[in-house]
C-alpha cells in the first residue's frame, strides 16, 4: 500500500490553488478543472439524496455514483467499500477472520463446498456438501453469496452460530463455531509426483507466498527431487507483485531483472531485481499456465522465460500486465487503482487489451499479431509482447465433453460424493473403479438428470432451418430416424466418456477423505500438461533444445 499517494493528491491541490492566486487562468488549470467537477459531483449527490422521490440510501448511492466513474477505466479499478475490508487482508497477507469454511451455491441453496483442514468448522464437524439454513440466527435463504460470507466472517475470537441440514439427518443441526485468523495457503500441493521430479501448485500470490515456496522446495530437496521441479501457475489470477519477485528469486542470481513497472509518476517507475541467491539455480525448471494464470503469474512465467531459466509449458496466458495499488481512504475504504504498467526483463508488456481505445459497441482493442514487437531472451530467443506469454511447449488440456460439462455444472459429482462418503465412511472402502461409475450413473437417473449433446442441438437446428425455409415435409421427416439413432448413442454416453468420469468421481470422492490436497493428487496423473512438462524435465538434451537460440 502506498500511503504517500494521498499526500501527493493533498500537495497538488494546494500547488493548484496557489496557481490560482498567483494568476494562472483558470481555464487552463487541471486543479481549477478538479475542483468545478467535485462541486458540481457534489450538489447532484446533495440534490437527489434531498430531493428525489423515493427515499435514497446515501451510501449506496455514493458507491454506485464511484462505481460508474470507475468503469469508464479498467476493470481493476476499484472501490472498496467498508464492508469488504477482509477482501485487502486477504489479497495482501492472505488472511481473514473466519471459521474455515468455502461456501458456494449448489441448487440454489448455500452449501459448504470444503472445511479448511484445523480450523474450528472442520474441528467441530462441519463437512462438505452440508446446505447452511442459518448464520447468526439469520435464515440464508434468499441472501446471496457474499452477504453470507460476509456474516461467517469476522473479529478472530469471536463466536457465530451456524445451523445446517446434512443429508442423512432428519433434523438441522446447530454448530457454535469461534472465528479464528485464517491463513489461506499460498501452495495447495507440492510433492514428488515422479522419480526426481518435485510439484508445486502456487494459487495466489500474498505476501507470504515466497516463503511458502521455499519451504517446499527443500521439503522436495529432502523427499529426493534432483531431476527437475514443475511450478503450477495455472488458474492462478496474480496477487502481490513483490510476492512474484520474491518467488522468481527462487531460481535466479542475485542482481537479475524480474521485472520493471512504469506510471505517470517517478514513484511508479522502479526495477525489480533479485536481492538474495537462488536455493536452486540449477536445476530443470517447467512453469504450467493457461488462459487464467494473470498478473503475477505472468510476472514469474515472463521473467522465467526471458531469462531463459525454465521451459513454460500449457496455454497462452491471461494478458494482465496493469499494477495497482490499494489507497486507503477515510472510513476504512480503499481504492485500488491502476497505476503502472510492467515489463518484463527483455522489455516487453505483455498486456492484451488496451482500455484507453474502445469501438462504437464498446469493444476494446487488442493488438493484432502483425502489430506486435518482437523481443530477445539472454539466449536470444525471440518472444513477443502485447499479448500474454506464449509457452515453450503449447499444450492444450482435453476440452470436456458436453456430459461432463453439464455433470459439473449441476453438481452431480459433488452431490454423488456427498451421498457416497454418507454410505461409505471409511477411506479404505473405496474403490475407484465401474463399480462406482455404475453407481454414479443409478444417482444421476435418479436425480432426473438431462441435457442436450451437440449433435442433438446441431440436428435441432437443421431441423428448424428446414421448417423456416419451408421445405417439404418429407425432407424433414428424414431427420426422424437420425434423431432416433442418437437418442440410443447418447443412452451409452456414460460407457463411451467412462475414463474421464471414474477420474472426476475419484478426485471428488477422494476429497472427502483426504481434503484438497487428495483431490490434486488424484488427477495429477491424468494431467497431460503436467505429464508433457515432467516428459520435458526427464530428457535434458530436450530441454536443453527449448532454451536455445531459434
Amino acid at each position: 500500500m502506498r500511503t504517500g499517494r494521498r499526500k501527493q493528491v493533498f500537495v497538488l491541490i494546494i500547488v493548484g490553488a496557489a496557481c490560482l492566486a498567483l494568476g494562472f487562468s483558470a481555464g487552463d488549470s487541471i486543479y481549477f478543472r478538479i475542483n468545478k467537477n467535485i462541486d458540481i459531483f457534489g450538489r447532484v449527490y446533495k440534490e437527489i439524496v434531498g430531493n428525489y422521490v423515493d427515499e435514497i440510501d446515501p451510501e449506496r448511492f455514493m458507491h454506485e455514483g464511484v462505481d460508474g466513474m470507475l468503469e469508464t477505466l479498467d476493470p481493476y479499478t476499484v472501490f472498496i467499500g467498508e464492508k469488504e475490508g477482509d477482501e485487502i487482508d486477504l489479497i495482501t497477507h492472505g488472511e481473514y477472520g473466519g471459521v474455515g469454511i468455502s461456501i458456494g451455491v449448489r441448487d440454489g441453496g448455500i452449501i459448504v463446498i470444503a472445511p479448511m483442514e484445523g480450523y474450528s468448522a472442520q474441528k467441530q464437524g462441519i463437512r462438505a456438501g452440508d446446505r447452511i439454513l442459518e448464520v447468526g440466527g439469520l435464515k440464508v435463504n434468499g441472501i446471496n453469496l457474499d452477504s453470507v460470507r460476509s456474516k461467517v466472517r469476522g473479529e478472530p475470537g469471536t463466536e457465530v452460530t451456524m445451523k445446517i441440514a446434512r443429508e442423512g439427518e432428519e433434523k438441522p443441526l446447530d454448530f457454535v463455531l469461534v472465528r479464528e485468523e485464517i491463513q489461506v495457503s499460498n501452495v495447495s500441493y507440492a510433492g514428488v509426483v515422479e522419480s526426481g521430479i518435485g510439484y508445486i501448485r502456487l494459487d495466489r500470490f500474498s505476501r507470504r507466498a515466497g516463503d511458502e515456496v521455499r519451504q517446499a522446495i527443500k521439503d522436495l530437496r529432502a523427499q529426493g527431487m534432483t531431476r527437475g521441479l514443475v511450478l503450477d501457475l495455472r488458474e492462478n489470477p496474480g496477487g502481490l507483485l513483490e510476492a512474484a519477485v520474491d518467488i522468481v528469486g527462487n531460481f535466479v542470481p542475485r542482481g537479475k531483472v524480474v521485472v520493471s513497472t512504469r506510471g505517470r509518476t517517478t514513484e511508479d517507475q522502479k526495477l525489480y531485481t533479485v536481492e538474495s541467491d537462488p536455493i536452486i539455480p540449477d536445476i530443470p525448471l517447467a512453469v504450467l499456465i493457461d488462459k487464467n494464470s494473470a498478473s503475477a503469474s505472468e510476472i514469474v512465467a515472463g521473467a522465467i522465460q526471458d531469462l531463459d531459466r525454465g521451459v513454460i509449458v500449457g496455454t497462452r496466458s491471461f494478458g494482465k500486465g496493469l499494477v495497482q495499488t490499494i489507497v486507503p481512504m477515510s472510513y476504512n475504504t480503499s481504492l485500488k487503482i491502476t497505476t503502472a504498467r510492467y515489463y518484463t526483463p527483455s522489455g516487453r508488456s505483455i498486456q492484451e487489451i488496451d482500455y484507453k481505445h474502445s469501438n462504437k459497441n464498446g469493444v476494446y482493442a487488442i493488438t493484432p499479431d502483425s502489430l506486435k514487437h518482437a523481443y530477445k531472451t539472454n539466449h536470444g530467443r525471440t518472444v513477443l509482447d502485447a499479448g500474454g506469454i506464449t509457452p515453450d511447449s503449447v499444450v492444450v488440456s482435453e476440452e470436456a465433453s458436453m456430459l461432463e460439462q453439464e455433470l459439473l455444472r449441476t453438481a452431480m459429482y459433488f452431490k454423488f460424493a456427498t451421498s457416497y462418503v454418507r454410505k461409505h465412511p471409511r477411506r479404505e472402502d473405496f474403490v475407484p473403479g465401474d463399480p462406482v461409475l455404475r453407481e454414479f450413473e443409478q444417482y444421476v437417473k435418479s436425480q432426473k438428470f438431462s441435457y442436450k449433446d451437440e449433435a442433438e442441438k446441431k440436428l435441432a437446428e437443421v431441423k428448424s432451418v428446414l421448417e423456416k425455409e419451408r421445405y417439404d415435409s418429407t425432407i424433414i421427416a428424414f431427420l426422424e430416424p437420425i434423431n432416433n439413432r442418437l437418442q440410443k448413442e447418447k443412452g451409452n454416453a456414460f460407457s463411451r466418456h467412462a475414463l474421464e468420469l471414474r477420474r472426476e468421481l475419484e478426485a471428488e470422492i477422494v476429497s472427502r477423505y483426504d481434503g484438497e490436497k487428495g483431490r490434486i493428487h488424484a488427477a495429477l496423473s491424468y494431467d497431460v500438461q503436467l505429464q508433457a512438462a515432467i516428459g520435458i524435465l526427464k530428457v535434458p538434451r530436450e530441454y536443453s533444445r527449448r532454451l536455445a537460440a531459434r
